[in-house]
Parts: C-alpha cells; structure tokens; sequence
C-alpha cells in the first residue's frame, strides 16, 4: 500500500487493539499512508512500529479509556481519524447456560463499551472542529451468532453496530463520518493458533484444521479467511478522503460467509 494509494500524511489517528491481529493490520496501514498514530494495550509489544506512540493502558477499563484518549490529545493535540478495532471472546463453550453475568460484563466491556468511551472522549473534538472519521470493527456473528461459544461477543457485536449507525445520524451531519467494517474470519495470530489446536485434535494438517473452522462457520465460498492485511486496507480506504461520502453504513469483508441477502 502506501501514499500512492491512500495519502494520510497529516493526519491523526488512534487505534483501539492495535497491538495485534487485525488492528496491528491497520496501525501499519495508516503509518504507511503517513498518518501519526496512537495505540494502547496492556503491554506494548516487540513488533511495533517505531513511529507508532504507545500508552501502556486496559482498553476493558473507564480508567484505561480515559488514560489512552488524554495520551492521544496530548500527543496528537486532536485526533482525525479513530479506529475501535479492540474486540474477541474468552468465553467458554457450552451455550447460554455457561455464561455468567461476569463472562457477559467482560464480552460487553471489551466488544462494546470500550468503544462507546473511546467515543464519547474524542468524538467531541472532532465534532468542534467539524470533520473526521469514526470506524467500528463488528463482526459478522452480529447477523450469524455462534450459540455453542459466542452468543455474548455476538450480542455485544450487535450492540455496538446499533449504536454505531445512531452515532453516525447524530455526527455526520456535524461533519464527522462513521462508518462499521464487519470481518468474518480473519486469519489472525489467535485463529492460526486454533487452527493448528484443531488440526492436532483431528489428526490432520493446519489446511485440515482451517477447513473445520470454514466448515463450522457453514462454509466460505471465497475458500479462505481474509487476512488482516485487507482488512486493514478496507479501513484505510474508508478513512481516507476518497470515501468522503461513505457514512453510516456497514461494509462486510468475509468471503462470502453471509449466506443472505
């Protein structure tokens, strides 16, 4: 990618859950295009970009919001674009019955009310200053929730597009553009390794395992997950000013896995 494709030289970015997987995807993306970026996590890994400025915090906190969007201001002195990427499940399998009202806070703070903080501190500059561009990462288990596993993250996924589409009939008309990605599966660091946990279970091959997993997803007519780098590239396009008239609408990057209309 780079300038060439999408120029961001100038602009300001916070991601959300980019220290890994599909935001680490899109942190590369938009320092590549030329935008300054800010990113918090718990811990700040190995692999990320010198340029990138980094706020040890807890995303799953109010506390941790607050600490990553004071950082941002300072840093950046305001903010242009702002990515909630942060998102996943730890929840156990086993249906409704095996979640607590503890596992459904967790699903919750980290696949929805992160987002809604993050929002609620630095939307308001950009709303002042009358432009800007907020992407929220959901999922496609808000249309085609998982019961055995996922029935939490999915609802929380279902919670933060609603409130996502609200948000953009509220601020777009301020000049702030909101827009939802929606992946299917995204071979991530976090899927090779279950990927490879299910193949080992199956007696097969890390292909075999990827196969068990598109084939409980009901199937991916594409053949293959997306992988992180297009997903970040659909957020970089959006982001950017050659989507100057996308908002409030949702673009779904899954291979086809959503068998409906």
């Amino acid at each position: 990618m780079g300038a060439g494709w999408i120029d961001l030289a100038g602009r300001r970015a916070v991601v959300t859950g980019g220290t890994k997987g599909v935001g680490g995807a899109v942190v590369a993306a938009l320092v590549d295009a030329g935008a300054r970026v800010v990113t918090g996590a718990r811990a700040r890994p190995d692999s990320l970009p010198d340029a990138v400025r980094f706020v040890p915090a807890d995303l799953m906190s109010a506390k941790g919001c607050a600490e990553l969007a004071r950082f941002a201001e300072s840093e950046l002195g305001g903010v242009d674009i702002l990515v909630n990427v942060l998102g996943g499940s730890s929840a156990p399998g086993g249906g409704f019955a095996a979640l607590d009202d503890e596992i459904w806070m967790n699903e919750i703070n980290q696949n929805l009310m992160a987002a809604v903080r993050i929002d609620r501190a630095l939307v308001p500059g950009m709303v002042q200053r009358g432009s800007g561009v907020v992407i929220h990462v959901t999922s496609i288990q808000h249309e085609l929730p998982l019961p055995e596993s996922t029935i939490a993250y999915a609802a929380a996924k279902g919670a933060l597009a609603t409130y996502s589409k609200a948000l953009s009939k509220e601020i777009t008309p301020k000049g702030v553009r909101v827009v939802r990605v929606s992946p299917g599966w995204v071979e991530t660091e976090a899927a090779v390794r279950l990927a490879k946990r299910l193949a080992e279970q199956a007696g097969t091959d890390y292909e075999g395992g990827k196969r068990i997993i598109m084939d409980g997803l009901g199937g991916i007519p594409l053949g293959r997950p997306a992988k992180p780098q297009e997903v970040a590239d659909l957020v970089a396009f959006l982001v950017s000013p050659r989507a100057a008239a996308i908002s409030g609408t949702e673009y779904v990057i899954d291979g086809g896995t959503v068998p409906t209309v």
